[in-house]
């Protein structure tokens, strides 16, 4: 499985939809969180994912974080097959591809409290307390590129 960095206006039709619809299998369905997905984010955004055929698998976006020059932002971070190994590896493609196309100094993210772990093991550190997000537990973690 290789995975594709592409902008939002290199996206093909089929593409922005597959994507689309992981995010509300695995934030919508999944972990029954109601949120508007849709959040114009996408448009400044380099996405991140993988496919089996048509279907994508794995899936981030990562975009300039708001008014913090030199620091990107990860988020919509998943996978729709666990236990494979293949979130870490979106992960590790992630970062690498930040660090080689976006000229960032940070990666900043709002973790799930009960993925902390994931991202340490890629050299993400916490750094606020734990906060609710659409009423799931999130903190605040870095990773210093």
């Amino acid at each position: 499985m290789d995975f594709a960095a592409k902008y939002f206006q290199e996206l093909t039709g089929v593409e922005l939809y597959e994507i689309l619809k992981a995010r509300a299998q695995v934030f919508v369905v999944e972990q029954r969180c109601i949120y508007q997905d849709l959040d114009d984010v996408d448009y400044d955004s380099l996405h991140i994912f993988c496919r089996s055929g048509q279907n994508v698998t794995a899936y981030l976006r990562a975009f300039p974080k708001a008014g913090e020059a030199g620091v990107v932002q990860m988020g919509r971070v998943l996978t729709t097959e666990r236990g494979t190994g293949l979130g870490g590896r979106l992960l590790r493609e992630g970062i690498r591809i930040v660090r080689e196309n976006m000229e960032a100094g940070k990666i900043y993210l709002e973790a799930q409290c009960y993925a902390v772990g994931f991202y340490e093991r890629e050299g993400f550190k916490i750094c606020s307390g734990e906060f609710l997000e659409d009423g799931i537990p999130h903190v605040q973690m870095e990773l210093v590129l």
